[in-house]
């Protein structure tokens, strides 16, 4: 059986030393694999065509003309590839850093031998993060699936067939958080338990702030689920607002209250309320704003500078 071929997309940011040691990896898969290396504005560590040349590898190296984030690097690769290649088996996301290993490609690939799917992802069962982030992440999956009914068990690594990438980069939603996406985007999804690898050099440019953003942004995805769910919690907080100060009152009446009882429980109510409904106000407009956002179609060609072809 021949070899598939793939193009994998990978977004670099001042981090050129890691992607070379990435493309060298990723030479030992021969002439099947093709690079789509997004530079998203590095300043002090650019990428070049000769850093993917080196190591033999074919491709194009998309510089950008500012950073637009790691999910808006790989929306753009993954929508150039769509406009302008074809003939290829399967498309690759992967981070340059050395925490996705090229060694785990053919584990992402054997999975669509394993059941008719449109999406494989990587589900990661080891993890080299610090204390800090594994409670953070935990946290973070835990309120995801409170807010969405959803539940997210990975990142940006995976492989997808021709078919989802066409449906994907017509769902702006990828410009925002593209796992989040791909959970909306109802296509086929199978996960596969693959290990962190580490990191090629230097530490993440991803602060606590900038964690916390990203995650926030895959809720966003889900803006109208979360709406429902807020405007069900504060219905159900209304009816309990009523009952408890209809319940003080009640107290009141039989004098079965102590001075100033009823008064604060209710002003407490009251406040919990409006709490509640101002959320819900919230979230609705934000939910106006992505749902704005999503239906604006992103032109990917304003942001690339230019695009230079190596092979």
């Amino acid at each position: 059986m021949d070899k598939p071929r793939i193009v994998i997309v990978t977004p670099v940011y001042e981090d050129a030393e890691s992607a070379r040691i990435l493309f060298g990896e990723l030479s030992k898969r021969g002439a099947d694999t093709r690079i789509v290396a997004v530079d998203d504005g590095s300043l002090g560590h650019p990428l070049g065509m000769d850093d993917l040349h080196d190591a033999g590898l074919t491709g194009v190296v998309i510089k950008l003309r500012r950073n637009i984030g790691h999910q808006g690097a790989i929306a753009v690769g993954l929508s150039y590839v769509h406009d302008t290649m074809s003939g290829f088996d399967y498309v690759v996301v992967m981070d340059s850093d050395g925490e996705d290993t090229p060694e785990s490609i053919h584990a992402l690939l054997r999975g669509f031998a394993d059941a008719p799917v449109d999406v494989i992802v990587a589900e990661r069962n080891k993890r080299n993060e610090s204390l800090k982030f594994r409670l953070f992440y935990r946290v973070y999956k835990f309120l995801f699936r409170l807010l969405t009914g959803k539940t997210i068990k990975f990142g940006n690594f995976m492989a997808m067939q021709p078919t989802a990438l066409a449906r994907l980069t017509a769902m702006n939603e990828i410009w925002i958080h593209l796992a989040a996406s791909v959970i909306a985007s109802r296509l086929r999804i199978y996960g596969v338990s693959i290990d962190r690898g580490s990191r090629y050099s230097g530490g993440s440019k991803m602060n606590f702030v900038g964690l916390v953003l990203h995650g926030f942004k895959g809720v966003m995805v889900f803006s109208e689920q979360v709406l429902i769910r807020m405007g069900g919690a504060s219905l159900l907080v209304a009816i309990m607002s009523v009952f408890v100060i209809l319940g003080a009152l009640f107290l009141k009446i039989i004098d079965a209250a102590s001075p100033g009882w009823v008064s604060t429980v209710v002003a407490a109510t009251v406040l919990i309320f409006l709490q509640t409904g101002v959320m819900t106000l919230v979230t609705l407009m934000i939910t106006g704003l992505v749902r704005m956002a999503t239906l604006n179609r992103v032109d990917y060609k304003a942001l690339v500078d230019r695009v230079i072809e190596v092979g």
